[in-house]
C-alpha cells in the first residue's frame, strides 16, 4: 500500500505562537497563510507538521498519495480509493468514506485501536 507523503496535522490553540516554536526546532513554511490560520512546515526535506487553529479535533495523522515529501507528484501511487477499498475489505472501520464513484481529490478518515485520527488525504 503506497500512503505517500506523511505529516502530522496538530490542532493548535495559538497559531503564531505554534509556529514560533516549531521555527526555534528548525522548521520553515512549506505552504499556508498564517492569516487563515493554517500552516504546512516542513524540517529538512522529510518532516512536516501542519499547524491548523480551530479546524481539527484532534491531532491527525495525515497521508497523501500521489505525493511526496516535498508535495511533488509521484508518477506512481496507490489511488485513495484503491487504499480504501483494501482497508474495508480488512475490516477497517471509517469515520469518513470517499466516493468510490469519483476521480481525483479526495479522502477518507480512518481511527487507530486507540481513537487517533489518521486523514488520508489525494489532492491530485
Amino acid at each position: 500500500m503506497k500512503l505517500g507523503a506523511f505529516s502530522i496535522s496538530l490542532n493548535v490553540k495559538d497559531i503564531k505562537l505554534s509556529y514560533e516554536f516549531y521555527q526555534k526546532l528548525g522548521f520553515t513554511q512549506f505552504g499556508g497563510d498564517i492569516e487563515q490560520k493554517w500552516l504546512i512546515l516542513q524540517n529538512e526535506d522529510k518532516h512536516i507538521i501542519g499547524l491548523f487553529e480551530g479546524m481539527l479535533d484532534n491531532n491527525t495523522l495525515t497521508f497523501n498519495p500521489g505525493w511526496d515529501q516535498s508535495a511533488q507528484s509521484l508518477t506512481s501511487f496507490d489511488d485513495v480509493r484503491k487504499i480504501q477499498t483494501q482497508l474495508l475489505a480488512d475490516g477497517v472501520n471509517f469515520v469518513t468514506q470517499a466516493d468510490s464513484n469519483s476521480e481525483g481529490p479526495a479522502s477518507f478518515v480512518v481511527l487507530d485501536p486507540d481513537g487517533n485520527p489518521i486523514l488520508v488525504d489525494q489532492h491530485r
